[in-house]
């Protein structure tokens, strides 16, 4: 009866640890969603003369170091 409890937590906790993994990666596609559009709306207002160069770069540089923590699946929609 035991090994049937050991094999049965070891599953859940399995389920917990992919659980996990897959929130921490619809979090990270979420943030990096809203950053690319804080990115699009930097570079309209700067376009369209009434945005700040710098707030570009910000944004830009902000999305850049998202996907090198987090890779380029945001960039793939």
């Amino acid at each position: 009866m035991a090994g049937f409890l050991d094999r049965a937590k070891e599953q859940a906790q399995r389920g917990i640890t992919q659980g996990r993994q897959k929130l921490d990666e619809a979090q990270a596609q979420r943030a990096g969603g809203d950053l690319l559009k804080k990115l699009g709306a930097a570079y309209y207002a700067e376009r369209n003369g009434g945005g700040d160069p710098r707030a570009t770069l910000q944004a830009l540089q902000a999305v850049e170091a998202h996907i090198a923590a987090h890779g380029d699946g945001i960039l793939r929609g």
